[in-house]
C-alpha cells in the first residue's frame, strides 16, 4: 500500500503537547543502533527486525570490522554470514536479504545506499519501515515516519491512530505532526514505548504525557498480551 500524504496536516494541541513532552523527556532521542556509514545502518536495521537494538550492537562491530563495504557482504557465503549473524534470530533470512541487497548495491548504485524511498524500496529486506530509518536517520530525509512495534503500539494508546496496519498508522501520523517533525514522532515514541509505555505492562503512573492520554481510562493493563 503506497502512503499518500495529503496537502495540510491535522495536528491537535494535544498531540503537539505530548510530542513536546516527550522532546523534554528524551531530548537525546535517537537510533539506538550503532553505525558508522549508511551501509552499516541498512544492515544494521535489517538484523534489528524481531531482536533488540542491543543484541544487534554486540554483533555489528566484528561484522562490520570483516565485512567492511556492500562488496564484502555480497561476495561473503550465505552459511558464513548465517553464522556470523545467528544471535539475531531469524538469521537465514536475514543472511539472504543482506546478501541479495548489497548485491544489488553494487549492481546499480556502485555500491552506495540510495538516499530515495523510490530506490531504497527496489532492494532486498527494505520496506518502508527501513526504508524511512535510512532516509532520516543517515540522510537527514523526512519522507514519512518509521512505524515499529513501539511507533504502532503508542499511536493507538496515545489516541494518535485507530489503525491497526504500520500503513495506515504511518499515514495518519503524516496527517497529525508537520513534516519536519516526522523524525522526532519516530524516535520520541520509540524510546517512551522502550523505557515507560512498555507492552505488557506499561509504567503509567510515573508517565511524562499520562495527562494527555486517555489509555489508562479505558485499559486494563495485566489483560493486554505482547
Amino acid at each position: 500500500m503506497k502512503t499518500v500524504l495529503r496537502n495540510k496536516t491535522k495536528s491537535s494541541p494535544r498531540a503537539m503537547k505530548i510530542l513536546e513532552l516527550l522532546g523534554k523527556t528524551y531530548p537525546d532521542a535517537e537510533c539506538e543502533l550503532f553505525f558508522e556509514s549508511s551501509l552499516q545502518l541498512l544492515v544494521a536495521v535489517i538484523l534489528s527486525a524481531q531482536c533488540t537494538d542491543k543484541r544487534v550492537n554486540s554483533v555489528t562491530p566484528g561484522l562490520f570490522q570483516k565485512y567492511p563495504d556492500a562488496e564484502a557482504f555480497a561476495k561473503v557465503p550465505q552459511e558464513e554470514l548465517e553464522n556470523a549473524i545467528r544471535s539475531t534470530g531469524f538469521y537465514r533470512n536475514k543472511a539472504k536479504n543482506i546478501r541479495l541487497c548489497c548485491q544489488q548495491l553494487v549492481a546499480r548504485f556502485e555500491g552506495r545506499v540510495p538516499d530515495t524511498m523510490e530506490e531504497l524500496l527496489t532492494l532486498s529486506g527494505v520496506g518502508r519501515k527501513t526504508a524511512n530509518v535510512i532516509l532520516n536517520v543517515a540522510y537527514g530525509k523526512n519522507d514519512g515516519v518509521c512505524v515499529d512495534t513501539h511507533v504502532l503500539r503508542l499511536s493507538g494508546r496515545l489516541g494518535f491512530s485507530a489503525k491497526s496496519t504500520p500503513q495506515d498508522v504511518e499515514h495518519d501520523l503524516m496527517q497529525l505532526f508537520p513534516r519536519e517533525m516526522w523524525g522526532d514522532v519516530t524516535h520520541r515514541l520509540i524510546w517512551h514505548g522502550r523505557r515507560r509505555c512498555f507492552a505488557r505492562k506499561p509504567d503509567c503512573p510515573h508517565c511524562e504525557v499520562k495527562q494527555f492520554c486517555p489509555f489508562p481510562k479505558k485499559t486494563v493493563f495485566t489483560s493486554e498480551k505482547k
